[in-house]
């Protein structure tokens, strides 16, 4: 096969055996590769309703077509399985080398089950598979597992993916660390800590194949170029970080817990300054030519010597989220997540929560070990993060997830907890994002802004970002299909304006480089069949329209300030979206995937699971 390798490689970690099953070439085109082949993967690999920490839980990693080839921010990998945070489908993608190398080692996916009995990591070169002892990687930090894999290996250049110590401790929201990147969201570093995996190295030394390297250079020299003009500058000069006062100015930069949507701070935290003041590098993923990466450093101060690389999700996130304008605390909280390995707008959710209930009274210093939880105290902020990943006193509760964390300690403390389906909102006030708010309220992973680019008709201006109408479900519809072939084709979503005809393009450049035949009305249904797909795995572990829900804050109290002021997203407004995209899909109008629908899609064994039957059992909630 072209592009592809044609197999995927079972790793059994109670038994310590390994098997290869092929991969068709119908499974590629129905599935494409990256998020699609996770969720087709986990729906055929695990029985429904199971323990995403148990050992009958799967763990998948998949690589695209392009991976390995000429084409520009086609490098990335995809996790996923069943998100102990959420408990529907969790997915997450990371980039960079350790990508390339998997399908150099000859393989599209990984799927890990059962449950070793003492700390193992896997060294998978090229066709041998072993199962080495990992207990010496106990208790160290991603970077320094790799460092001593690579030692003990004795090759420098071994690509390692692996969890730090909150995803030992099962953290919820616990990620999985690849040369200096991150699978963030979801969770899945827990999933990988409860199999006792510590690491996956790798080394391949095979050739990745294309079927007309000719045109594929051709095309890529002019996507090349493409990339440094106009539509990715502002990734190249402030990074994400450029989001900060542009979402400040529009009055959707959520503040202190959601409570308010601008911040007075943001200038000492936004992409300007940190350039002037902290960045000391720009790097880029593997076959970037973007490198929206800015490497930040502490000169000076408490925190002197703290060193990361920023984006606007964890600028957010510690950020303006908790009140905090220290730029130095930031970068060492951030740091401090990267050590550990957490996810940052997990992290930044769950403590902007806390600090909401400390200021509440929910919450005392007798709960909290002495530590004066409020907004903008930056030390709290640092402290926590240690806490969180040790699981020591509070960070215990943290260490669950908002929603988690909200049941528990009650008091009306849920009211407040910012999560969709468990999984903690990004950087976005949905409130003045009415499209958004949509895309976020339906995403199969939970509050998602890179499983739907609905945010980009709000604020590129394409609507009344402050009105709820018909004619919204189709346009979150076609974000997430757009977004699922991104996140299948495993392209970078930085480089989406930079192609004229994204359907037509994508469709030729797969062809080229597989010998696959494919159009661009076959991509597109790709996207579809996709979402569907993720949304039928949710069904079956237990969705109900219940779930596509907003949190409280964002149905019932209004932006108090900015040119946002008084917006906010009714019940009404919510389910007349709500109607109107479950309409768009062909769903039923508790949103369910119809059985026609499933059919549709050559989802035929699917659709004989979950079908229009299944709306009996359920109530109708809108």
């Amino acid at each position: 096969m072209f592009g592809y390798t044609g197999k995927v490689l079972h790793l059994d970690m109670t038994t310590k055996k390994s098997r290869i099953e092929p991969v068709t070439e119908e499974f590629c085109r129905k599935y494409i590769g990256g998020v699609g082949f996770v969720a087709r993967l986990l729906y055929d690999s695990t029985k429904p309703k199971i323990d995403p920490l148990s050992p009958d839980s799967v763990l998948i990693f998949a690589t695209g077509p392009f991976g390995g080839t000429l084409v520009p921010v086609g490098n990335k990998h995809a996790v996923g399985g069943k998100s102990p945070l959420t408990g529907f489908i969790g997915d997450s993608l990371s980039s960079s080398f350790w990508s390339h190398e998997l399908k150099k080692a000859g393989y599209d996916a990984l799927i890990i089950t059962g449950r070793a009995d003492k700390y193992t990591y896997l060294f998978i070169d090229d066709d041998t598979v072993e199962f080495r002892n990992g207990e010496a990687l106990r208790g160290k930090s991603c970077l320094d597992a790799e460092k001593l894999i690579r030692e003990e290996l004795e090759d420098r250049n071994i690509r390692v993916a692996s969890i730090g110590i909150a995803g030992e401790n099962l953290v919820r929201y616990a990620n999985i660390s690849n040369d200096r990147r991150h699978a963030g969201r979801t969770g899945l570093g827990a999933v990988m800590g409860s199999k006792n995996l510590k690491a996956i190295a790798l080394r391949g030394t095979k050739t990745v194949r294309v079927a007309d390297l000719d045109e594929l250079t051709r095309i890529c020299l002019d996507l090349y170029e493409r990339a440094q003009g106009p539509p990715t500058e502002k990734y190249r000069v402030l990074g994400t970080p450029t989001n900060v006062l542009v979402f400040n100015r529009l009055a959707c930069l959520p503040t202190r817990n959601f409570q308010q949507a601008t911040f007075e701070g943001a200038e000492k935290v936004s992409g300007e300054y940190m350039l002037e003041h902290h960045v000391t590098k720009v790097s880029a993923c593997a076959s970037c030519p973007i490198a929206c990466d800015h490497y930040s450093f502490v000169n000076e101060g408490p925190y002197a010597g703290a060193a990361t690389s920023l984006d606007y999700e964890s600028m957010f996130a510690l950020g303006p989220n908790c009140g905090v304008d220290d730029s130095p605390a930031i970068i060492k909280a951030l740091e401090l997540c990267d050590y550990y390995g957490l996810d940052t707008i997990s992290t930044g959710g769950v403590i902007g929560w806390a600090m909401e209930c400390f200021e509440k009274g929910l919450l005392t210093v007798k709960d909290t070990g002495g530590i004066e939880l409020t907004f903008g105290n930056h030390r709290a902020l640092v402290q926590l993060i240690h806490k969180i990943a040790s699981r020591e006193g509070i960070g215990d509760l943290l260490a669950q997830g908002v929603k988690r964390a909200s049941e528990k300690l009650g008091e009306g403390s849920e009211l407040f907890a910012m999560h969709i389906k468990g999984l903690e909102l990004p950087g976005y006030d949905i409130r003045g994002l009415k499209t958004a708010a949509l895309g976020f309220a339906v995403a199969a992973r939970g509050a998602c802004h890179n499983r739907s680019g609905a945010y980009d008709y709000d604020i590129g201006g394409e609507v009344d970002r402050f009105r709820a109408e018909k004619g919204r479900g189709k346009l979150a519809m076609e974000s997430e299909d757009s977004a699922a072939i991104f996140d299948s084709l495993m392209l970078c979503k930085f480089i989406r304006r930079c192609f004229k005809d994204f359907y037509d393009e994508a469709a030729e450049l797969y062809e080229v480089v597989t010998g696959l035949e494919m159009k661009a009305n076959q991509l597109r249904e790709a996207g579809e069949r996709i979402v569907n797909l993720k949304k039928a795995y949710n069904v079956r572990e237990g969705w109900t329209c219940k779930d596509d829900r907003l949190p409280p804050r964002i149905m019932k109290d209004p932006i108090p300030d900015g040119v946002a002021k008084g917006s906010l997203v009714t019940p009404n407004e919510l389910d007349l979206m709500l109607n109107d995209y479950y309409e768009a899909r062909g769903w039923t109008e508790d949103g369910f995937p119809s059985k026609a629908k499933l059919i549709e899609l050559e989802l035929d064994d699917i659709a004989k699971e979950i079908g229009d039957e299944r709306r009996a059992e359920q109530v109708y909630c809108l």
